[in-house]
């Protein structure tokens, strides 16, 4: 049995049409507010998205008490809300899995494949510069979302 291999190239609108293409976002909410508002939020690119799971840092963040309506914690086609009062925890968490990416090398992941109707198996390249510097991005937008009094709401 062939199996095809195709790499994902963010520039084919038929490969972002694909399930297993994801993106993210982060939002400063308040989980007090009567209506749902974002008051800032953060992109999470398609590359940066694979590589949050790959380097395991979704599943180190998951150690801290996630609000979500499926009770998977943060996960991936999911919406989670992180309260302001454990963002601290968290960009202590973003600053260990920097530690822990520095000095990788971009490599090829696989985000998943499928036996019909034909053997397809889907891959992406990643960066970990370009995952340092949303991790970065990311625990700066945190830090300022708790300095103002927001919670974070994630959409994986």
């Amino acid at each position: 049995m062939t199996v095809r291999h195709i790499l994902i190239d963010d520039q084919n609108s038929l490969h972002r049409e694909l399930p297993i293409y994801r993106t993210g976002q982060v939002g400063a909410v308040r989980l007090s507010d009567g209506e749902y508002k974002v008051y800032d939020s953060l992109e999470i690119n398609a590359r940066d998205y694979a590589a949050l799971f790959h380097y395991g840092v979704i599943e180190l963040l998951n150690a801290l008490p996630f609000i979500s309506e499926s009770k998977n914690g943060l996960d991936s086609w999911d919406e989670a809300f992180l309260a302001s009062a454990n963002i601290e925890a968290m960009t202590g968490i973003l600053d260990k899995s920097i530690e822990n990416i520095a000095g990788k090398s971009p490599e090829r992941i696989m985000l998943g494949w499928q036996d019909d109707p034909e053997p397809v198996a889907y891959w992406r390249e990643i960066d970990p510069a370009s995952t340092l510097d949303l991790l970065r991005k990311l625990r700066d937008f945190a830090a300022k979302a708790a300095d103002g009094g927001y919670d974070l709401e994630f959409i994986l």
